[in-house]
């Protein structure tokens, strides 16, 4: 294929074939593919501003039965450390994150077996009847499977109850790469590709927030990297179609592997890994390739500041969220944001030394509020909560 020809089918918005993709990616020049999506990326959304959301990654238990090779964060059930977060602890985390004027939470933990659905209605009914005015993105297609299978029940099924409790958004969490010859290698245990799909097919149906992920440096293959973004693509096609609802965003990041995992077994940490500049050409390439997606998140806290600002000459849009707290990719990666006024502050420093305008948004990216002038710190000061838990 001419590479020359694709390059002008990118720079113009037209669609690439698989093959063409692939050749795309592998041969162009990356600062090349850089510009190409930086152009696209102002045509597609607001080209002064970049967009940042203030959540908080809620872990609420850390007992997992799928034992990823590259997961840190878990213990198996019966393990000394095993947690279940309280409704008490639930709601103090959540009234800290309305006094930093934050919309959502994230809520994500492992796949414990002594949890059943009954479990997850009653959180979710009581968060919603407590803080309507946070959004519930919890949970992932792996952790959706996982109840199916305890319950004896259809992912249909346990999406449309939880659904009706309250749950307002799947994130796009376990997607890693969407091969099943790479799943198989780094987590056999976890959910495949043809199931996380379907999940996320039916939370779109129900007219849920979803996002679409992918994690490079697993020792996966150019090919592999563009089929999991082409089954993104096909999803989000079909989506939009039958009901407008699809993915609202792409977020791409890097292996964090630690040493060791949780329990202590050796890690492949070099065998495995990419660097921020292949970080940079694959998050330009999904912009292209993924044309029916409008918006691309930065990954701050595992790429760090300074590359998540390179990235929104990359495609993104969005400097991605806050995240008041985060536990998973902390305990792999040198993740050190960890003072709300100064994550809030540092990212409208980095969206303005990039030469945008930084707003907050919702989980459906609707804006918040606009920052339009430098602010001071002390105008980034959280308010006072009345609190809202009951003894």
């Amino acid at each position: 294929m001419n590479l020359s020809v694709l390059l002008k089918k990118a720079a113009n918005a037209e669609r690439l074939t698989p093959a063409e993709g692939l050749v795309l990616y592998r041969e162009a020049d990356p600062q090349q593919l850089m510009a190409i999506a930086h152009d696209l990326r102002l045509q597609r959304t607001e080209p002064g501003r970049v967009t940042y959301l203030v959540d908080r990654n809620i872990n609420y238990t850390n007992a997992c039965t799928t034992d990823c090779q590259f997961c840190s964060f878990y213990r198996v059930p019966g393990h000394p450390e095993v947690y279940v977060i309280s409704r008490r602890e639930l709601g103090e985390k959540i009234e800290e994150l309305l006094a930093w004027g934050g919309t959502r939470i994230l809520m994500q933990g492992g796949h414990n077996p002594d949890l059943r659905i009954e479990w997850y209605e009653d959180i979710l009914r009581w968060l919603k009847a407590t803080y309507p005015e946070i959004e519930l993105d919890c949970f992932s297609p792996s952790e959706m499977e996982n109840i199916a299978l305890l319950e004896g029940m259809t992912m249909e099924a346990v999406l449309e109850r939880l659904n009706r409790a309250g749950l307002d958004g799947l994130p796009g969490g376990g997607a890693e790469i969407l091969d099943d010859a790479v799943r198989h290698r780094i987590s056999p245990k976890k959910t495949k590709t043809a199931e996380w799909l379907h999940a996320m097919r039916i939370a779109q149906g129900l007219g849920m927030v979803t996002s679409a992920t992918m994690v490079i440096g697993f020792g996966e293959t150019w090919e592999q990297r563009v089929a999991s973004l082409t089954r993104l693509r096909e999803l989000q096609d079909e989506s939009l179609a039958a009901h407008g609802n699809g993915f609202t965003a792409f977020i791409l990041w890097t292996a964090q592997l630690s040493e060791t995992n949780s329990m202590g077994r050796s890690r492949l940490r070099h065998q495995y890994g990419a660097d921020y500049d292949e970080y940079l050409h694959t998050n330009a390439f999904a912009l292209i390739y993924l044309d029916n997606f409008t918006n691309i998140q930065a990954s701050w806290p595992t790429q760090g500041l300074d590359v998540a600002r390179r990235a929104l000459f990359a495609g993104a849009n969005d400097f991605g969220s806050t995240m008041l707290e985060e536990n998973v990719v902390s305990q792999a990666s040198a993740f050190t944001e960890k003072e709300p006024a100064m994550t809030v502050y540092r990212l409208h420093e980095q969206i303005r030394q990039a030469g945008f305008e930084p707003a907050q948004r919702d989980s459906r990216y609707n804006i918040v509020r606009s920052f339009e002038r430098v602010m001071g710190r002390e105008e980034l000061a959280p308010v006072p909560v009345r609190s809202r838990i009951q003894e």
